[in-house]
């Protein structure tokens, strides 16, 4: 009588593979598929409508798919540079026009123009210290950093730079007067590295047309631009 050993009786089960080498594989072997043209052609993968498709197919699918995706990230790259140009375009004619006025209030009616037209502005706040002695505009006020008017900005001197978002109704009132119902959201912009000229604030009625994570390169831009255009005559009262 022979004996048995366990060897004979049990069966070796081989390691089992998993998915993650299975694609560590094929991708380390790209001419894996080359070698197997048949394999290839038989492999089914299941599809979202319930069917199945070719590897080539979905393939397809997949490229057309990252095709779709970069021509709407294209699209989007265009679209942010034409209105970069645009804006571009906007700021150089508002300098050219700011350089051709002879008085500060023809100053200050041209940037309002601008502002509500190239610049879509629903409403331009404007308060300006130092103002010549005798002037008048009704779209021009004001400013005195120590006005207790003032004091809901107190947060702002802190670090003075443009600053877009959602004010509040007293902040509003200050900057906008009459207007000031019709503003969702606005951009703050000091004139004066100190706020020694003012403060010039554009309002829009989307309530997120002007938010805090906005990029305010150019909002700088144009506080240099209108300081400098409206230094000659606010310097007049030193």
């Amino acid at each position: 009588m022979s004996s048995q050993t366990p060897l004979d009786t049990e069966t070796v089960e081989a390691p089992e593979i998993t998915a993650e080498q299975v694609a560590d594989y094929l991708s380390r072997h790209p001419g894996f598929f080359d070698d197997h043209p048949a394999l290839l052609a038989s492999l089914r993968i299941p599809h979202a409508s319930g069917g199945a498709v070719s590897l080539i197919e979905r393939q397809v699918e997949i490229l057309r798919s990252q095709t779709q995706s970069y021509k709407r990230k294209l699209l989007e790259l265009v679209e942010i540079g034409r209105a970069n140009e645009a804006l571009h375009g906007h700021m150089h004619r508002l300098t050219v026009a700011l350089m051709r006025c002879g008085s500060l209030g023809e100053a200050v009616g041209v940037l309002h123009e601008h502002l509500k037209g190239d610049f879509r502005a629903q409403a331009v706040g404007l308060r300006l210290s130092r103002l010549p002695e005798g002037f008048e505009d009704p779209r021009v006020r004001p400013f005195d950093r120590d006005d207790p008017a003032f004091e809901p900005f107190a947060g702002f001197l802190k670090n003075i730079r443009p600053v877009c978002g959602r004010l509040q109704p007293d902040q509003l009132a200050y900057l906008f007067g009459d207007e000031s119902g019709t503003v969702g959201s606005a951009a703050l912009i000091p004139l004066g590295e100190r706020l020694e000229y003012g403060l010039l604030a554009i309002g829009n009625a989307d309530a997120d047309y002007y938010h805090p994570a906005m990029d305010t390169h150019v909002l700088q831009n144009l506080s240099d631009l209108v300081t400098c255009t409206l230094h000659p005559w606010l310097q007049e009262t030193d």
